[in-house]
């Protein structure tokens, strides 16, 4: 199986941009994509979708975050939320259920330019995902995959001495991440790559995207019992359409 996540920045726009052209070009089984800023009647240009089966959960809010899920293998169930009301409403996580895995498509808050939503994001999202994904893990291995707003590392940036309190790399996230990571799963992505360079989201500011002055935050992180069946991991910084690049892995 190929699956590909990729925060879109909005669904309407990518469209708009040449989606489906990517899908014809890449042919995912599955492709999550987070940001989509749209409820499914908005979305009315679905020509990039043949062939595929299309899962959503919008936000409440309108034109504000959200996640879908579109796969060419019928999934087993699909499930919207963590079953907690108060971190459901922004319509972040949204999971298929396959024969060999849970896929779980996230699109982690951000704590914002002023850190106004630190406390929430590390003490309230993090542990309360974390735990989410851990009682999946009881019934079958588990595949997480979006944008986590999180550079995971110093490696996992270009400018980390100047970001040390900027949302996205404070101590404090990156710990909750390396949590996750602690708990039983892997960053697929540094399994096959361990060098500098190599980023997933670039600021539209100062032309940071052509500079490759960017922050790798969006993963596909795998259950250790799934490391035998990964067998590539990547991004596709060549890919334009959003200020994230798609990722993705393969797994059989």
């Amino acid at each position: 199986m190929k699956l590909i996540s990729w925060n879109v920045n909005g669904i309407r726009s990518v469209i708009a941009k040449g989606f489906a052209q990517f899908i014809q070009t890449e042919a995912p089984d599955v492709v999550c994509v987070q940001e989509i800023k749209a409820k499914p009647e908005q979305v009315t240009d679905l020509f990039f979708a043949q062939g595929y089966q299309l899962f959503w959960n919008s936000a409440l809010r309108p034109g504000y975050s959200g996640t879908a899920i579109f796969s060419r293998i019928k999934p087993i169930q699909v499930t919207s939320g963590i079953e907690a009301r108060h971190h459901d409403d922004e319509g972040r996580v949204i999971r298929a259920e396959f024969p060999d895995f849970n896929l779980v498509n996230v699109y982690t808050p951000n704590s914002k330019r002023d850190l106004a939503r630190l406390g929430y994001r590390t003490q309230e999202w993090d542990p309360a995902f974390r735990s989410y994904l851990l009682a999946l893990e009881k019934k079958k291995p588990v595949i997480f995959c979006g944008d986590l707003n999180v550079a995971h590392k110093e490696i996992d940036l270009a400018n980390p001495k100047s970001n040390g309190r900027n949302a996205g790399f404070t101590i404090e996230e990156r710990t909750e991440f390396e949590r996750l990571l602690e708990a039983g799963y892997l960053d697929s992505f540094r399994e096959f790559e361990s060098g500098p360079g190599h980023y997933t989201w670039w600021s539209p500011m100062a032309n940071a995207r052509a500079r490759n002055i960017g922050w790798r935050i969006d993963y596909f992180g795998v259950s250790h019992r799934l490391r035998k069946a990964l067998r590539r991991s990547f991004t596709l910084p060549q890919v334009m359409g959003s200020d994230h690049c798609p990722v993705g892995i393969e797994v059989e």
